[in-house]
């Protein structure tokens, strides 16, 4: 029988959506029952799935405050399924900062909110400058720059690791 699945996604330059596309596809080439959902576009109720993800990207060294309300509002419903996060950011293209609790993103995350998903995961982003606007390009090459990561402005890389999200589709299988 096929189990309902709903993710949500706050996303700022679509590498979110990009996963969160890959993991519904993944999901519904098992047999399952998958809505993707904005934060900004969700609203119906969380119990009525049986597995609700949430996928947020950080900008700035915060996620979407949308996304904290959401959880914040939701919480009790969300307790009552099964839960994943996923968080995507460029500091998890580092080897020692792409798990959840390795990730400062991640853990200081889950610091600041009072909710325990069933299975969380992390997963690097997309670096693209010339899609940015300017004082985003500006402020994320000079974060880059003080991370020791690439500066130029025709940058266009992709750290996302697919077979990373493909494990985490099978882990969401098996919730």
């Amino acid at each position: 029988m096929a189990r309902k699945i709903a993710i949500l996604y706050s996303s700022v330059d679509g590498q979110t959506l990009k996963i969160c596309k890959a993991l519904s596809d993944q999901l519904q080439q098992n047999d399952q029952s998958v809505e993707v959902f904005s934060v900004n576009d969700f609203n119906g109720e969380v119990a009525a799935y049986d597995v609700f993800v949430i996928g947020a990207s950080i900008r700035y060294g915060v996620h979407n405050d949308k996304i904290i309300d959401f959880i914040a509002t939701q919480k009790a419903q969300l307790d009552s399924v099964k839960t994943a996060f996923f968080s995507v950011n460029l500091v998890a293209r580092k080897p020692e900062k792409n798990a959840p609790d390795t990730n400062p993103y991640v853990i200081k995350f889950f610091k600041s909110i009072h909710w325990k998903p069933t299975l969380v995961e992390v997963f690097a982003g997309k670096l693209d400058y010339k899609k940015y606007p300017f004082f985003d390009r500006i402020m994320i090459q000079f974060i880059m720059w003080m991370t020791k990561g690439p500066t130029n402005a025709n940058a266009e890389i992709e750290y996302t690791d697919w077979s990373k999200v493909k494990e985490f589709g099978k882990q969401l299988s098996a919730l």
